[in-house]
């Protein structure tokens, strides 16, 4: 299990109420799945020294948050010491997607190429700014922040770490 990779999922952030209820900031994409009842998830915190396995007992949305609880965890004081934990998947767990829909991980370290052949340099990072993504592209011209739209990305090749993009007006 240790040498599988493992994606964020959420955050637990605090204890809610004492019956070993949580409150997760939710970081996927899909989280009516990915925190239903019988979903095991995996606990990394710096008090443990291998990822704790865990399975939902229960969820609900609140505000920003998800309540949830595990099995075998029915009081505050068997879950308030991993707070601050990582709620993780391992690779092997990820959700399948659609056709022209990909992972921030996959797109990390993809080659960055305007559609008129020049370099740009690499994805290192992806910003989530709510209207849409943005991705860090760190080459010889610095660093070029592209915005994940339509006008500027022009085709994302996943399987050969590829991007191809429009250079709009203002971009450099």
């Amino acid at each position: 299990m240790t040498q599988e990779r493992f994606f964020t999922v959420g955050k637990l952030v605090n204890t809610h109420g004492l019956r070993g209820e949580v409150r997760v900031i939710s970081t996927s994409d899909f989280p009516d799945e990915r925190f239903r009842k019988g979903s095991e998830l995996y606990l990394f915190h710096s008090l443990l020294d291998q990822p704790l396995k865990l399975k939902v007992a229960s969820r609900r949305a609140h505000k920003d948050f998800e309540i949830i609880s595990f099995q075998g965890y029915g009081h505050i004081n068997d879950i308030e010491k991993y707070k601050g934990g990582e709620l993780k998947v391992p690779e092997s767990d990820l959700m399948e997607l659609e056709e022209d829909e990909f992972y921030i991980h996959e797109l990390i370290g993809c080659e960055v190429v305007t559609d008129e052949g020049e370099e740009l340099g690499t994805i290192t990072e992806v910003l989530q700014t709510g209207a849409n993504d943005v991705w860090v592209v760190k080459g010889n011209r610095g660093e070029v922040l592209l915005p994940y739209i339509d006008d500027c990305i022009k085709e994302v090749d996943i399987a050969n770490k590829r991007v191809v993009c429009h250079l709009m007006e203002g971009l450099l």
